[in-house]
């Protein structure tokens, strides 16, 4: 019977001599060793797990505040007399014709006169934060696993992300704006990587899979407050959302730089063993105390070790090392086509012919059965084909949702929520399954650098749909297209359920050969 360890996989009970590295034929692994003091999930494992996971519940806020604070406003008309109606277009209408239905405080568009700026100015601020993303997820995706740590990182990152949100409101005008949300994208890059990663290194593999998945739900509960305070706020000036996501994020940030534990994991490979232990002590469930008294000499630190030269090092590593390149390709690739559908869709909402705030509620909601469905399958289906499925389901919806007529338009929300379901669990499978892809010591870099390639799909997101609000492009044709051909990449990746995980480079290259080998045995 297949293992239904949702994430994670634990290792075969038995391994034959041929695939066993030369590592583990004297010393027991890290991964073995630790297992034995975190394998049972006690309540202090809970608790670091939730609060880890609650930087996503933030992470999402700011990545779809704009949703609201960016929308196009509604308006009336006037007076009749200069042909305004319901269809008009309001660049070609005297000012004094027409008017918003709300004060112009309520959104950038209205309050900086952008209703008739070009499609790339409009969209410039929601760019710019996915475009800081980008940038931050380079300059800062090594930090965790080499320097800072995942902890140190993680902190950081929540605290200057939420103090950069604050300072939005200070905003003058639309570059003002778009300068301060790249630096807020440039600080969030790596919340969501660092806080998965964490978490599944706090815990035993039984567990991986149900810890990961809380994450998910954070981020699916920061989506669904986002309506909720706008709707609250609805008529009130658009910097009080602002005002109300980044404070919460500054005491959360406070919570995490005094009560998070570091990943004892990540202190082994970098051979502060001291501090692990320690770690390990304050986690570790009380049925399994006994295992503080055992030694973690007979582990082999020299090999365990992570490159501690330059915090590119894991970069280099991922590139040169020709099976980790062939990996870390193709799920860049894809992760760029879920993204440009995960993060545009949202923000396209306000083109649908349906309400803004049930809209987005609606989205936000799909990403509960969404995680369901992740926890549910994950530890039954293999990967390459779950990827596959959902952004080939994720592109055809997509691609409906753009047909025109009126038989279309009644069915459009209904397609648009499938495609959004259905990337959405593409993009916890694909973070899932890079995890399982790469070793501890470039897991982190590696995570970070996939989920660069979704935000680099969501800086195209909000032009697009600011240039379909202008008629000029149907953004969701795009997105569906973007999405169904890059899925196709997945084919190219080796299959990761059942397997064990490894810890160095090396460990992870020895089972590549193996594998190779055994392939070529057979096929000979």
């Amino acid at each position: 019977m297949a293992d239904s360890t949702p994430l994670l996989s634990q290792p075969n009970s038995v391994k034959s001599e041929s695939t066993t590295p030369p590592l583990e034929k004297h010393h027991p692994s890290l991964d073995s060793t630790i297992e034995r003091c975190i394998g049972d999930f006690g309540w202090a494992q809970f608790l670091q797990a939730l609060l880890v996971s609650s930087a996503w519940i933030f992470d999402a806020q700011q990545t779809f505040i704009t949703v609201f604070t960016d929308a196009h406003p509604t308006w009336h008309c006037i007076t009749h007399q200069h042909g305004c109606n319901s269809i008009s277009n309001i660049c070609y209408l005297p000012k004094n014709s027409w008017a918003w239905d709300w004060p112009s405080h309520t959104s950038i568009i209205s309050e900086w006169n952008l209703e008739c700026a070009a499609s790339i100015i409009t969209g410039l601020p929601a760019s710019s934060f996915f475009m800081g993303c980008l940038v931050g997820g380079l300059v800062l995706a090594t930090l965790a696993d080499s320097s800072l740590g995942r902890k140190n990182l993680l902190f950081l990152s929540c605290l200057t992300m939420s103090l950069s949100a604050l300072l939005t409101i200070f905003s003058t005008n639309i570059w003002v704006y778009s300068a301060l949300k790249l630096v807020c994208g440039f600080c969030r890059a790596t919340i969501g990587t660092c806080a998965l990663v964490l978490t599944t290194e706090l815990v035993g593999k039984r567990w991986r899979g149900e810890v990961g998945v809380i994450g998910f739900f954070c981020f699916t509960i920061g989506f669904l407050s986002l309506p909720a305070i706008a709707y609250l706020n609805r008529g009130s000036p658009w910097r009080y959302l602002y005002v109300w996501t980044s404070i919460p994020g500054i005491l959360y940030s406070m919570l995490v730089h005094f009560f998070v534990h570091e990943s004892p994991r990540w202190l082994f490979v970098r051979g502060r063993k001291e501090e692990a232990v320690a770690t390990l002590k304050s986690i570790a469930p009380p049925s399994h105390s006994g295992c503080l008294t055992w030694s973690f000499s007979g582990v082999s630190f020299e090999q365990e070790t992570c490159n501690n030269g330059n915090v590119y090092s894991t970069i280099k590593m991922l590139v040169q090392k020709g099976w980790a390149f062939r990996r870390l390709l193709p799920v860049m690739v894809i992760g760029f086509g879920i993204g440009i559908v995960y993060y545009g869709m949202p923000l396209g909402l306000g083109n649908l012919s349906f309400n803004l705030y049930l809209s987005v509620t609606f989205n936000a909601l799909s990403e509960l059965p969404s995680s369901l469905v992740t926890i549910l399958l994950i530890g039954k289906l293999n990967r390459k084909i779950s990827v596959l499925a959902f952004t080939m389901i994720s592109g055809i919806f997509s691609v409906m949702c753009a047909l025109k007529g009126q038989v279309w338009a009644r069915f459009q929300i209904g397609l648009e929520l499938i495609s959004f379901f259905s990337a959405s669990t593409a993009f916890n499978i694909l973070l899932i399954f890079t995890i399982e892809l790469f070793p501890t010591c470039v897991r982190n870099s590696a995570t970070s650098l996939v989920r660069q390639a979704l935000v680099f799909g969501g800086v195209f997101g909000p032009m697009l749909v600011a240039a379909e609000s202008r008629n000029e492009i149907s953004s969701y044709g795009v997105f569906g297209l973007v999405i169904g051909c890059s899925g196709l990449f997945a084919v190219c990746l080796p299959e990761t359920r059942g397997r064990t995980i490894c810890d160095t480079m090396d460990e992870e290259e020895h089972k590549e050969k193996a594998a190779c080998n055994s392939v070529g045995d057979v096929l000979a």
